[in-house]
This record gives C-alpha cells, sequence and structure tokens, in this order.
C-alpha cells in the first residue's frame, strides 16, 4: 500500500470520527436546549427564517406600538430596512450554501 493510500485511508477514519463526534455533540445540545432545537427543526435548512423563529417575538410588539403611536413613518421604515436585510442574508446563504457544494464537488473530484 502506498503511502498516498495510507494518508487517503487515515483522513478518511478522521473524517468519519468527526462526523460522529459533531452529531453527538449535536445531540448533548440539543439535550441541553430543547426549544431551540424543536424551533430549528420546524425552520429545517432556512436560516433567516430559523433566526427570527428562535426569537422572542417581541419586535411584533415593538412594531405594533410604533404604529398604535402614529409613527406610521417609522414602521415603514423598519419594515423596508428589515425586508433588505432579510433578502441580504437569504442571498449571503444563497451563495454560501453554493460555495460549499462546489467545493465539496471539487474535492470529491480530487479523490
Amino acid at each position: 500500500m502506498s503511502r498516498l493510500a495510507q494518508l487517503e485511508a487515515r483522513r478518511q477514519t478522521l473524517l468519519a470520527r468527526c462526523d460522529a463526534q459533531r452529531a453527538d455533540l449535536a445531540g448533548r445540545l440539543s439535550e441541553l436546549q430543547p426549544r431551540r432545537a424543536a424551533l430549528a427543526a420546524v425552520a429545517g435548512a432556512g436560516a433567516a427564517g430559523g433566526a427570527l423563529a428562535a426569537r422572542h417575538p417581541l419586535w411584533l410588539a415593538a412594531i405594533a406600538a410604533l404604529a398604535f403611536f402614529g409613527r406610521t413613518r417609522d414602521v415603514a421604515q423598519l419594515l423596508i430596512r428589515a425586508r433588505t436585510v432579510l433578502s441580504v442574508v437569504s442571498r449571503t446563504v444563497q451563495l454560501l450554501r453554493a460555495l460549499r457544494a462546489q467545493r465539496a464537488e471539487r474535492g470529491a473530484g480530487a479523490s
């Protein structure tokens, strides 16, 4: 067996061990934070949706209070900025997923 083949076998073993440890840590964290784990499961892979769902809906009360006290312009500006931020975040997540998939394909092609 060549040295390169030995190193590749060792790499695969270490990657499998890392995956097992990562799964174990994720299980332990979900036991410590059951609500967050449930929200993450409901939100699925959507990072922006999961981030918003994991927070307390206090932002909704703040928007309602601003609208109630006659600050509709501030509410509109806040909603426009929030929409812009969510759009940028979702595009960034899409780009990062595409880059991760490309790197995975490149890594699989090199093996």
